[in-house]
């Protein structure tokens, strides 16, 4: 037969709320019982009638994470059974609530695990903080969550609020989303004679000097209009637009109509980036995940994909193309990491496409798309190797140009000055310059200048026909000297 650890639970109060039955079998045991912390009223009452305890407390000062504090306990607990066959285990509250140690050892098949039960303290914490949990409640283990994993927007408990430092971290992640004058209840020892609930602002949660494993500290449910940072009110909002009783011209959007919405808001986020404006990168990064999110909605009502359909495919992707961070792949650099891409890339698509140029987006700007469709020629060897006989291309382009001018066939001259712009592009590419951000500076760089000259033509009191062209060039010199 395996050894068998039998775990009772003491419940969140005093001895009064400890089962007979478990009463009987504590004070019965002619062994040492152990337990995970001395700190607990129950402990002191038993010892007065003879128990012997033996804690993990010092355990606690060995380990800077919690896990190893456990998984210590859980090594110590069942080398014990193996030595006597047999042995008893007292944590707090309930044994399969908020226990890690019986989680951990419920996994081991060494020992066998028997569950002696014990009062939960959940009853008496939904008595003292007053709420129903069917409305929605949520209890987390203030020394293991994630900010993300959190739902304010349900009745929201955190248990073993050890210390001031565990109460420091769940202060710092809460007002991650609510304001420091919140107010929060927190909960000593409920449903004994020495319960305490008080109400504090959540600035206050790591001042308080009665912190123990019995402190519990409760969120009220949020109110939506405090949580409009949140990606769930995003989409409710979106999905408000295209209701029934929403925006007429959201509810009349297509995948087709909202292109040119989509790549505008792109062109307002560089232009910020160029700006150097983090306040405007923000609002236009907005601007371009409320187009994603209009599109999902849209194919949502049709039945063909969700949002959750996006964020399902790009974390897929970036875990699949990055083996070195999720995998067991290592690189040197970046260049590896660009050639790992690639392959795995390619390696997903060969059975997609036939051509070198497959998989180009024909919907990108036009300097956009003639860098990539050069760049994809490139990886086959189809490239320039020096920058001179890019150089010279683009002069026997302009050549080229003069002689369509000559022509006076419209279709000629522009097909020429394509020629010469994707020639320009290549030789941007060779020196490693993005064409579209090039063009974007040059864009802005003339915005500003003419914006100078027509404050100085305004200044003047004059009109603009008033001024030769060779006046405006001494505005637009002052504006380039004041660059």
């Amino acid at each position: 037969m395996k050894p068998i650890i039998e775990v009772i639970g003491l419940g969140g109060g005093d001895i009064h709320q400890l089962p007979l039955g478990l009463y009987r079998k504590l004070i019965d045991t002619k062994d040492i019982c152990y337990v995970r912390t001395i700190d607990h009223p129950v402990i002191s009452s038993l010892e007065e009638e003879g128990v012997v305890f033996e804690s993990f407390d010092t355990v606690y000062e060995k380990h800077d994470q919690f896990e190893a504090v456990y998984q210590e306990i859980v090594d110590c607990l069942i080398n014990q059974a193996l030595k006597k066959n047999r042995i008893l285990y007292a944590v707090p509250g309930h044994p399969m609530l908020a226990e890690r140690t019986v989680q951990l050892l419920r996994e081991h098949n060494q020992i066998e695990l028997k569950i002696s039960g014990g009062q939960s303290f959940l009853d008496d914490l939904f008595r003292a903080f007053g709420f129903d949990p069917i409305e929605g409640f949520q209890m987390v283990d203030a020394t293991s969550f994630l900010r993300h994993q959190l739902q304010y927007e349900q009745h929201l408990v955190f248990c073993q609020v050890y210390d001031s430092f565990v109460a420091s971290e769940v202060k710092l992640t809460l007002l991650e989303d609510l304001p420091a004058d919140h107010m929060i209840f927190i909960a000593e020892a409920v449903g004994s004679e020495n319960e305490v609930i008080k109400h504090i602002p959540l600035l206050a949660l790591d001042q308080q000097v009665d912190l123990s494993n019995l402190t519990s500290v409760y969120i009220p449910p949020i109110t939506k209009e405090k949580l409009h940072h949140q990606f769930s009110q995003l989409r409710e909002v979106v999905h408000i637009l295209r209701g029934p009783d929403g925006c007429p011209w959201d509810k009349k959007q297509t995948h087709e109509s909202l292109k040119k919405y989509l790549i505008e808001e792109v062109y307002e986020v560089l232009e910020a980036i160029d700006r150097e404006d983090d306040e405007a990168i923000a609002e236009e990064l907005g601007d371009v995940l409320l187009q994603v999110m209009l599109h999902s909605e849209i194919a949502e009502e049709a039945g063909y994909f969700t949002i959750d359909d996006v964020i399902y495919s790009i974390t897929e992707k970036m875990i699949r193309r990055h083996p070195h961070v999720f995998g067991n792949v290592h690189v040197d650099g970046e260049e590896d990491v660009i050639r790992n891409w690639q392959e795995i890339k390619k390696r997903e698509k060969k059975d997609k496409h036939s051509s070198v140029l497959d998989g180009i987006t024909k919907g990108l700007p036009a300097t956009l798309l003639a860098e990539d469709l050069q760049k994809k020629a490139a990886k086959v060897g189809f490239d320039w190797d020096n920058s001179e006989d890019i150089r010279k291309k683009v002069e026997e382009e302009i050549v080229e140009w003069r002689e369509a001018l000559a022509e006076e066939n419209q279709i000629e001259k522009e097909k020429e000055f394509g020629d010469i712009l994707f020639a320009m592009i290549n030789l941007a590419r060779y020196y490693k310059i993005n064409p579209e951000i090039a063009l974007m500076r040059t864009n802005n760089k003339f915005m500003n200048r003419f914006q100078f000259v027509e404050k100085e033509v305004a200044n003047s009191g004059k009109d603009w026909t008033d001024f030769t062209l060779a006046e405006l060039d001494i505005f637009w010199e002052k504006a380039k000297q004041k660059e």
